[in-house]
């Protein structure tokens, strides 16, 4: 079973991937900077690492640990809980030892910042602004001409 973990296989399957300094690879751009600091590929302890299956039985317990976060989050997305927080929870603990799972995460924190970046343009914010004082005046106006053909009538009766 090749996971990709340590540091002699190529990591990434991207057309512009460059090669990082342990071998690995990474996607050029935003990758690039993170990659500087943290290589691809297994983060368990050089002792376990040195021994093939105590290794391969430390993957097989993260694997296991990190499918049951992921899977007690995506339960949480329809019952109470910050099901998506857990979810990247367990692909965190996945990407301490899977290459695939370090590269989705990679990828997640990428556009999520994107996202932040596009949410705090001044055009969009103006935009937003804009749309939501147009909704509270329409909701307004029906609320009023509502309350004007039919009044307010509670659905009780309140006699003194």
């Amino acid at each position: 079973m090749n996971t990709g973990s340590n540091g002699t296989e190529a990591a990434v399957a991207a057309d512009e991937a460059k090669p990082t300094t342990r071998g690995e690879r990474v996607e050029s751009g935003e990758g690039e900077r993170e990659a500087a600091g943290k290589p691809l590929g297994s983060r368990a302890p050089e002792f376990i690492k040195a021994r093939k299956t105590l290794h391969l039985s430390w993957q097989v317990g993260v694997f296991v640990v990190g499918l049951a976060v992921v899977a007690a989050g995506a339960a949480m997305l329809v019952l109470p809980g910050p099901g998506w927080v857990v979810i990247f929870g367990g692909m965190a603990i996945w990407a301490t030892e899977f290459v695939w799972a370090q590269l989705v995460l990679r990828w997640t924190k990428r556009k999520v910042s994107e996202a932040a970046q596009r949410a705090l343009d001044p055009r969009v914010r103006r935009r937003n602004i804009t749309l939501t004082v147009i909704g509270v005046v329409i909701c307004a106006v029906l609320a009023g001409i509502y309350l004007w053909k039919f009044g307010i009538t509670l659905p009780w009766k309140i006699e003194s």
